[in-house]
């Protein structure tokens, strides 16, 4: 009876593992701590994640302690897939097929001073109102 219930054990905790979510998570508002500069998340419309090939998840406050850690961890950052917040939904997208504004009135946590935006005409329309520059 005690095999049965080890391997019980054991073949659920690699169904759970299997089944674990891959991509981005939640940012814990207030609890979650940047990965690169080690300050706490609070504004979660400029978070961003990174998920390694092996499924390690980082996360950041702002696009730009994103964009430091992976130039000072390129071996970790190597074809990682990286998230950006949707800045007017929260909703995390891929960076790659986000749109970004920069500068202007643009104030986030750590200087970056970047959005991103799923929708390219969201992103023109808040460029123009935040006199930004759009970046990609």
């Amino acid at each position: 009876m005690r095999l049965f219930s080890k391997l019980l054990l054991a073949s659920s905790m690699v169904f759970l593992a299997a089944c674990s979510e891959t991509g981005p998570q939640e940012i814990n508002v207030g609890k979650d701590q940047c990965d690169n500069c080690k300050m706490t998340i609070s504004e979660p419309k400029y978070a961003t994640q990174l998920i390694t090939e092996k499924g390690r998840l980082y996360k950041f406050d702002d696009i730009s302690c994103l964009n430091d850690y992976e130039v000072s961890n390129t071996e970790t950052t190597a074809n990682a897939k990286k998230y950006v917040a949707d800045f007017p939904t929260g909703k995390f997208i891929e960076s790659n097929t986000a749109t970004f504004i920069k500068g202007g009135d643009i104030k986030s946590p750590m200087g970056g001073n970047t959005q991103a935006y799923q929708e390219k005409a969201a992103a023109e329309k808040a460029a123009t109102e935040l006199q930004a520059t759009l970046t990609q």
